[in-house]
């Protein structure tokens, strides 16, 4: 059953180092990662810093299946830098680093954070400079075939984070790819959309053309499936029945030992 699921490096096993983690998760029976941008508040980390983090996924014979673009400071709270005007540039420096730890580890899809609205500066301003830069990232990344996912985040945990719904998240996806850019689409992920109140069988069943990535945890708490009130078993048939045949990855938060946090799996 692991076969299907990918795990989240940067929520669950932190009982070990971050670069400890892909090894632990392979031992644990898993064969695919992905991680948030490793380096939180800088765009461009040194070389030998981005070779030790692909050495770590190399070496563990595990495959990065995501990866979230470089997003700001996440540990101080910010969540994403797309769509401040004044940050383009850091933005499309990091760049660079995507296409370097592509090329060593296959990477291909690319969770691209928005960014919190911002005080004194007008949201159709905001927006503009995030279309700017999609279409600037869209082509960045489809030079080696990947794509950028758009994700909608919990009400009241992530600022002021302008994309709440589903119906928000395709809304960019379009205007994307209105002005250019195709390969982007829309990230699935249950706590989020739970909630924010989101139907998660209507949402994945408007929406099954659109979504490139699917990430799961429990809500109310985000913890893993069973500590909430989603009823995982319904939405794995759903996501069976529109075809999407992608990896599932385990995006919640650990109450426990990593070992503790999958028997879920077996019940």
């Amino acid at each position: 059953m692991t076969r299907r699921f990918a795990v989240n490096c940067s929520i669950l096993f932190t009982d070990f180092p971050p670069l400890g983690r892909p090894a632990a998760e392979r031992a644990a029976g898993f064969g695919a990662v992905e991680f948030w941008w490793p380096w939180p508040g800088r765009p461009v980390p040194p070389a030998a810093d981005v070779d030790a983090f692909c050495a770590a996924i190399e070496d563990a014979g595990v495959r990065l299946i995501a990866l979230n673009l470089y997003a700001g400071d996440m540990p101080a709270g910010e969540r994403g830098v797309l769509s401040d005007p004044s940050r383009a540039e850091e933005f499309r420096a990091s760049l660079a680093v995507v296409e370097r730890i592509a090329g060593r580890t296959g990477v291909r899809s690319f969770n691209a954070l928005y960014g919190q609205r911002l005080d004194g500066v007008d949201a159709s301003e905001q927006d503009r400079a995030a279309t700017r830069n999609l279409v600037h990232a869209a082509g960045a990344v489809g030079g080696f075939g990947g794509t950028l996912l758009i994700e909608p985040l919990a009400r009241g945990l992530n600022g002021a984070y302008p994309l709440e719904t589903a119906a928000d998240a395709v809304a960019v996806v379009e205007r994307v790819r209105a002005a250019g850019a195709e390969n982007v689409r829309f990230l699935f992920d249950t706590f989020h959309l739970a909630t924010n109140g989101d139907d998660l069988e209507r949402v994945a069943r408007e929406h099954a053309a659109d979504i490139g990535h699917v990430q799961i945890a429990d809500a109310p708490g985000r913890g893993r499936p069973g500590t909430g009130r989603i009823d995982f078993g319904r939405v794995f048939a759903v996501l069976d029945d529109i075809g999407y045949a992608g990896r599932i990855s385990l995006g919640y938060a650990p109450q426990g030992p990593s070992p503790e946090e999958f028997r879920w799996m077996t019940s």
